[in-house]
């Protein structure tokens, strides 16, 4: 685990990508991320087409 992540793999969730500006620097690698989305995140509200990019995830 990254020094200072919340939980294990949290490196790799949407919230922490957004935050550290990945979204910005590397646009089009974020929608495939996004783009039909199957999960929500109870914690932040991002949705994404999988669970593993979120922090709680839960089935749309």
């Amino acid at each position: 685990m990254t020094k200072n992540m919340p939980h294990p793999g949290h490196e790799k969730h949407l919230c922490h990508l957004q935050y550290n500006g990945y979204m910005n620097q590397n646009f089009e690698d974020f929608k495939k991320l996004v783009i039909n989305p199957q999960f929500i995140c109870r914690k932040c509200g991002r949705a994404a087409n999988q669970a593993s990019s979120l922090c709680q995830p839960e089935k749309l």
